[in-house]
C-alpha cells in the first residue's frame, strides 16, 4: 500500500476549500431565511462568550456527523435529507470548513461553511443573542 506524502492543515484547507463554495456573512444570513439550515459548531465557552446566532442550530462539532446524517439513528429533526442545505458556522472559519468536508463525505452535498465564521457574523452586524 502506498504512503501518501504529508500534508500541512494550510495545504489540506486549500483542498478542501476548492470542493465548494464558502459564503460570506450575508449570504449566510440570506441561505437562512430561504431555509437553510445554520449549525453553530463551538464549543459552550465561546457561545457563553460572544452570544449565539438567533435560529442556528447548535451542534458540538464532536457530535456534527452523528446530528445531521439523514441516514443516522441519533440525527436531529431537521436532517431531512441529503439536499439539505447546511451553513456550519465556527469561531472563525476554519474547523468549520473540515466540519463542511465531512459532511459533504456523508453525501449532504449542499454543505458549505461561513467564511470567517461567527466573528464574521458578528462583524457583519447580523443578529446576535447572549446567553
Amino acid at each position: 500500500m502506498a504512503v501518501s506524502a504529508p500534508v500541512g492543515i494550510d495545504e489540506l484547507l486549500e483542498r478542501i476549500r476548492a470542493g465548494y463554495t464558502r459564503v460570506g456573512p450575508e449570504e449566510a444570513h440570506a441561505a437562512w431565511r430561504a431555509g437553510a439550515v445554520l449549525v453553530d459548531i463551538r464549543y459552550q465557552a465561546l457561545r457563553e462568550r460572544d452570544g449565539l446566532i438567533p435560529g442556528a442550530l447548535v451542534v458540538e462539532r464532536n457530535e456534527l456527523e452523528w446530528r445531521l446524517d439523514p441516514q443516522g439513528s441519533h440525527r436531529v429533526p431537521e436532517a431531512t435529507g441529503h439536499d439539505l442545505r447546511v451553513v456550519v458556522i465556527c469561531n472563525e472559519g476554519y474547523a468549520s470548513s473540515l466540519a463542511a468536508a465531512s459532511l459533504h463525505a456523508l453525501g449532504l452535498h449542499r454543505a458549505t461553511d461561513l467564511a470567517g465564521g461567527f466573528q464574521a457574523w458578528k462583524a457583519a452586524g447580523l443578529p446576535v443573542t447572549t446567553l
